[in-house]
């Protein structure tokens, strides 16, 4: 984030945006997509961000286009986040961890979203195989879909809502992190509004990085930015997808795009 900006890009080579490159909606095209984001991106941005759901629509040949994915940004200096949001228990828990977080599994990413919502301690096989690998996760906690707030704002007996028990749990995970960012971060999305103060949420006190979706097309910019994050604002990675996106196929296009909103990210955050 510090050498390229906090941004993330996203990688989400849904059927329009195939469409809108002159693509085929199959693993040819979604090979073409995918493969032209990173030759255009990786190296200067700090993250990108492939969505395993577009690539698993795609069957077996789409696993694989992900897998080619993961190898041609390793090493690039460019962090990848798998957004795949698994979440489960015990051994099955320990699968996907095994999946994406092991070193030499050929899915493993630098960062994995996950879900805590069978419980954030549901995570801790994801959590040590992430600490043994040095790498992290991203854990759910305020997203802006709509149904959102009707998990994320419940409270518990104490008056504790969900959220801010998944940023506590987050924040001790971190805390034998020194200085650094802790490794277990924490979806945010730019669009919440408020509503991290209204439930008393101390996002700096994570310590963590923070994932922002909802930059750019989805609505948010610096205003949003500085409002949802506050005093957090110095660990915060603006994703951005469609507004990025929609400048291919053409690699130079690509990359103006994605120093406009590097430019915009350092602005509001920096």
């Amino acid at each position: 984030m510090d050498a390229n900006g906090p941004v993330c890009v996203g990688i989400d080579p849904h059927p329009g945006l195939l469409a809108a490159w002159g693509l085929t909606d199959d693993s040819d095209g979604l090979r073409t997509f995918a493969l032209t984001v990173v030759e255009a991106l990786a190296g200067r941005v700090a993250a990108l961000k492939p969505q395993s759901a577009f690539f698993e629509r795609h069957g077996s040949r789409g696993i694989a286009v992900l897998e080619e994915v993961i190898a041609a940004t390793r090493g690039s200096g460019t962090e990848l986040i798998l957004d795949a949001k698994r979440g489960d228990i015990g051994s099955t828990m320990s699968g996907y961890a095994d999946a994406y977080l092991r070193e030499g599994s050929p899915l493993a990413a630098d960062a994995v979203t996950v879900s805590p919502y069978l419980g954030a301690g549901s995570l801790m096989p994801a959590l040590e195989a992430a600490v043994a690998s040095d790498r992290g996760l991203f854990a759910l906690c305020l997203t802006s879909n709509p149904e959102g707030p009707s998990v994320q704002h419940a409270t518990s007996a104490d008056g504790t809502s969900v959220a801010a028990s998944i940023a506590r749990w987050a924040a001790q995970q971190n805390a034998g992190s020194g200085d650094a960012l802790g490794p277990v971060g924490l979806v945010v999305g730019a669009t919440v509004g408020d509503a991290p103060a209204a439930l008393g949420i101390d996002l700096a006190a994570v310590r963590g990085p923070l994932l922002a979706p909802g930059v750019g097309a989805q609505g948010a910019g610096a205003a949003e930015l500085r409002a949802v994050f506050g005093a957090a604002r110095h660990a915060v990675l603006a994703s951005t997808s469609r507004a990025v996106l929609g400048a291919g196929p053409d690699v130079a296009a690509l990359r103006a795009a994605a120093g406009v909103a590097v430019s915009e990210a350092c602005s509001a955050l920096r």
